[in-house]
């Protein structure tokens, strides 16, 4: 078939315009089944151009606008949308803190989606008696009015109903935000991490000089940090077993370090351009475990984490020897627990701050620059890019823009790469001087040397 006579107009028009006819109706039926459009008359396009611009910007930080369109897309929705002075000024700092850190995103999410209600109900269709509803988050909201006429949610009481009315929805404006019990047990359970770190003093127990062990194990108080220090607890790298083993364990972990673990690589993974990095710690290495152990065990930890953009620019020779992911990430982490501010407050005080790394002895150089933070020297240097990525008191991680690279290595793999091969001519062989001297003698004699 001739397809320049199909599309060539002055050759066969009839089929042309029955073509063109098809073609808008298939895209249109293509469309349909992949998802469901949302007009500009949608509940939730008033509500990004509402007046409840604190929960707008909160649903979108939450990364809920997808989840609400497919929502809208099977039914109706109704949302009870706190004022923005609830959000603004008279939440607890605290718990705004909290919900907006990265890692308690789905604590926020919950919050949020515990605020919409899989069903329309307009203040001509309020329950008479006190009724429970489903929302989105599968809890449940108690509606109910007063024998006054004022009608509430939970607690909080209903400021402006039927304030933003749309084919698709409406939106209740309330006096206070809704707290789900989850998400309060959620916060109480961070904040009280800090009530478990003060502990009584007691003495020293005694240890080996010779071993760096306990000569009787003593026992430790929840909170108290190990006797040990860090290099004692990490496990044997690749250059003395032939895999990474996990760290040191035992029953009596005071911290969950493993789901402290688990929480930072998941915020690595939401917050965005920190793939490599948790690949790295999961997967091609078993750091991630052994930093579970390491603060089950009570220690605390800083990670320098070089974005996806500077773990680009690694070459294959620096990741192909044995050992060399494990070298470099261990040089990323700090056996203390430091926080943007803290540094920052170090570093303008001092000038220049040497930090103790887990890749001894090597220690990473902190100094101010620019306003922020700049770690290490030279052309490995980084700065301090994204902070407080994580920070619950026992893990800290510090989202930074370049690989660091001890000054020592940096400097031979400069000399290596600068250095030209030089060729050295062997020399041409001669007879030795023994030789000479017996042929010298032959001669004498009438015989000659060959």
């Amino acid at each position: 078939m001739d397809f320049s006579s199909i599309y060539g107009v002055s050759h066969k028009p009839f089929l042309t315009l029955f073509l063109l006819f098809l073609l808008p109706l298939h895209s249109h039926s293509h469309n349909s089944t992949t998802s469901a459009q949302i007009n500009s008359n949608s509940i939730l396009v008033a509500l990004l151009d509402s007046h409840y611009t604190e929960l707008a910007e909160l649903v979108e930080k939450a990364l809920l606008l997808q989840q609400l369109e497919d929502a809208v897309g099977n039914h109706n929705i109704t949302i009870f949308a706190p004022r923005n002075q609830a959000l603004e000024r008279d939440l607890d700092p605290e718990f705004k803190r909290f919900l907006l850190e990265p890692r308690n995103l789905r604590s926020l999410q919950t919050l949020l989606m515990s605020h919409i209600l899989p069903t329309r109900i307009a203040s001509h269709h309020w329950p008479a008696a006190d009724l429970l509803h489903r929302t989105l988050s599968d809890h449940h909201l108690h509606l109910a009015s007063k024998p006054s006429g004022q009608r509430t949610v939970d607690s909080a009481e209903i400021l402006r109903a039927d304030d933003v009315l749309r084919p698709d929805g409406v939106i209740h404006g309330i006096e206070r935000l809704i707290v789900p019990r989850s998400v309060q047990e959620d916060f109480n359970r961070r904040r009280n991490l800090a009530a478990i770190s003060a502990v009584l003093p007691e003495g020293a127990p005694e240890v080996d000089p010779r071993t760096h062990r306990l000569k009787k194990p003593a026992p430790v108080p929840a909170g108290a940090p190990p006797v040990l220090p860090i290099y004692d607890a990490l496990a044997p790298g690749p250059f003395i077993a032939p895999a990474p083993a996990p760290g040191p364990g035992g029953p009596k972990h005071h911290f969950n370090g493993e789901r402290q673990v688990k929480d930072f690589i998941h915020t690595l993974l939401h917050y965005g351009g920190y793939n490599e990095m948790a690949d790295i710690l999961v997967n091609l290495t078993s750091l991630a475990t052994e930093m579970g152990r390491l603060v089950s065990e009570g220690y605390v930890l800083t990670v320098l984490a070089p974005n996806d953009e500077a773990m680009a620019k690694l070459t294959t020779d620096q990741l192909s020897e044995p050992g060399a992911p494990e070298q470099i990430m261990y040089y990323h982490i700090i056996p203390e627990y430091q926080t943007e501010e803290s540094m920052y407050n170090a570093v303008r005080r001092f000038g220049k701050v040497s930090y103790d790394t887990l890749r001894l002895p090597h220690k990473v150089l902190a100094q101010e620059s620019d306003g922020s933070v700049k770690f290490g020297h030279g052309d490995s240097s980084a700065y301090l890019f994204d902070p407080d990525i994580y920070t619950d008191g026992r893990i800290s991680v510090q989202g930074i823009d370049g690989v660091l690279i001890p000054p020592e290595e940096e400097e031979e793999e400069r000399t290596r790469r600068i250095s030209p091969l030089v060729k050295v001519a062997a020399p041409k062989p001669r007879r030795g001087k023994l030789m000479e001297v017996a042929c010298s003698m032959f001669g004498s004699f009438g015989q000659v040397c060959q």
